[in-house]
């Protein structure tokens, strides 16, 4: 079964919407079998429904993956279904944005409580089954928040910078088992319906921030993982733009990050506040897409990649400069 998909036993966290989903989609094509994870039942068994007519097997299992004990189930139901678990894809999480000290607390401890204690939940639950085995892979959805920060969402911030340290820690820890795999994908922003979702408590409409991505570039590097594992993948050309970016001139990308969005701020039709999925789960805009704009065609692509490569460049070269005169 090396190098393919099919018969694969995959679970799936956050597999209701978004990247999620489409990862569910692709992966359905491929005849992989399925087991599909979130909080909301009925959307999982709507999915799953569409999924089998595709012509693969799914297992609907309801986990919250806040809850360490419902995830250790989640991987006793997923190997007692075929008697394996070939991949785990940690994906679940969410987003709560406003001034920090404002924020309710709650909303701060339940977005490290997904975000974070989620995957590594995940990885605690699946690591005994892969060593048991002696392979598998563990694909975590970080996203390039895990290198550029977000400002007005310190919670997610750390919840992703916090990911990208904790899974280079375990993936030293796992030296010599070859057979055992950990892939962590940096995507840049993508057109899911979590921004419709999040806990938003900033009193005005959020918007993902140019240049927005196809949740599908996020299934495609899950089915390349599973194919070809790495330790790390961007999809997106501009997530490792933005990568590079940060590495040259950390507070310069910090400081333009908020500039950015306080005038964003200024001109945002105004939106009540709400808590959106944080506590429980939603019902409305359970789709792959969030049908926000713009969207980034290929051209715009292109001058992107040039323009942050120009920058990249440019930024490097004041600092040498700057390091020569001092």
């Amino acid at each position: 079964m090396r190098n393919q998909i099919a018969n694969k036993v995959v679970v799936i966290t956050g597999a209701s919407s978004g990247a999620g989903r489409a990862t569910a989609f692709e992966l359905a094509e491929e005849k992989a079998f399925l087991v599909l994870a979130s909080r909301n039942e009925q959307v999982l068994e709507e999915l799953a429904e569409e999924c089998r007519k595709i012509g693969c097997e799914v297992l609907v299992a309801p986990t919250d993956v806040t809850d360490n004990t419902a995830m250790h189930r989640l991987a006793v139901k997923a190997f007692e279904w075929k008697g394996r678990i070939d991949v785990w894809v940690n994906n679940a999480g969410v987003l709560a944005a406003g001034t920090f000290e404002e924020m309710p607390w709650e909303a701060h401890q339940k977005v490290i409580n997904t975000n974070l204690l989620g995957y590594m939940s995940g990885a605690h639950a699946v690591l005994p089954y892969f060593k048991r085995q002696g392979e598998g892979i563990l694909i975590n959805n970080i996203s390039i928040g895990a290198y550029v920060s977000v400002p007005y969402g310190g919670a997610y911030t750390a919840s992703k910078f916090a990911l990208r340290g904790f899974f280079e820690s375990l993936k030293g820890e796992l030296t010599g088992w070859s057979g055992i795999h950990i892939v962590d994908l940096f995507p840049a922003f993508l057109d899911t319906p979590g921004i419709q979702h999040a806990g938003n408590y900033t009193g005005k409409v959020l918007k993902p921030s140019p240049p927005v991505y196809d949740p599908r570039i996020v299934a495609h590097s899950v089915k390349s993982s599973i194919l070809y594992p790495k330790s790390t993948r961007y999809p997106g050309g501009a997530s490792l733009l933005f990568k590079i970016g940060h590495s040259l001139a950390p507070e310069w990308m910090s400081k333009m990050t908020g500039l950015l969005m306080k005038g964003y701020f200024k001109v945002a039709d105004p939106a009540e506040k709400t808590d959106g999925n944080l506590f429980q789960s939603v019902d409305f805009s359970m789709s792959t897409n969030g049908n926000s704009r713009p969207r980034l065609t290929p051209h715009g692509r292109r001058m992107l990649g040039l323009g942050l490569a120009g920058a990249a460049i440019g930024l490097g070269l004041y600092m040498l400069s700057g390091k020569r005169n001092a």
